[in-house]
């Protein structure tokens, strides 16, 4: 597969992986399955572990983005932002390739195909190598969806799962379930982030907070 050095937060279906480096970690994203899933392969610069955000579909190709030659980072962690079924189809299969561990929140980690070794709440952090990531708890779209953020020294970097899209949060099956994520989403990221964090979201093309923060009431008053 070929990996592009040129990031712009867009990666086509089929299409060739893209990878941004940062101080001390690089991100590359993939889209996956016929649904268009982002799966986002973090490895840290300095030690060479890896970890893999949603294994969604296509394990191959997910291998592919690691690499198979024997500079490959190793990937040691598999985390799953949320339970539903087109965020974990590659799970089984990337999991039994790579011996990795599986980490998801525990509210969503019983609906997962395989055991989930690390169970996460607001607040915990995850390791890749060097770097930490800390994680959010943002319930709605489903109980345990999380969000995992990193803090580089340029801006935020913060993978959102189905939870926060560019033109609005993700899909609620309730008025009180909208409600829960849409506060979660102003209070524990808008709240507390600056306007130049960089989100990735589990589907489609990436944003900033600051393109987004003007519309969070026209969000809430539309619903979902």
């Amino acid at each position: 597969m070929d990996v592009l050095d040129s990031y712009t937060g867009h990666t086509d279906p089929g299409g060739a992986a893209t990878r941004r480096t940062l101080d001390g970690l690089t991100i590359t994203k993939v889209s996956v399955g016929p649904m268009d899933n982002n799966a986002y392969l973090l490895t840290c610069t300095a030690s060479g572990e890896a970890l893999l955000i949603d294994a969604a579909n296509e394990p191959d190709r997910l291998m592919d983005v690691v690499g198979h030659g024997d500079d490959r980072p190793q990937l040691r962690t598999v985390v799953t932002t949320h339970q539903h079924w087109d965020h974990w189809q590659a799970l089984a299969a990337v999991v039994g390739m790579c011996e990795a561990a599986t980490v998801a929140h525990p509210l969503d980690a019983p609906e997962l195909p395989v055991p989930v070794e690390t169970l996460v709440e607001h607040g915990d952090t995850v390791r890749v190598g060097q770097a930490e990531l800390e994680v959010i708890h943002l319930r709605g779209h489903t109980p345990g969806s999380i969000a995992l953020l990193y803090r580089a020294e340029d801006r935020p970097h913060l993978f959102t799962g189905d939870s926060l899209f560019p033109g609005g949060v993700g899909k609620t099956g309730s008025p009180e379930d909208f409600r829960s994520l849409i506060d979660d989403v102003e209070g524990r990221i808008f709240d507390e982030l600056p306007d130049q964090t960089w989100f990735y979201p589990g589907h489609g093309d990436d944003s900033t907070l600051g393109a987004e923060r003007p519309k969070l009431p026209e969000w809430r008053e539309r619903g979902w």
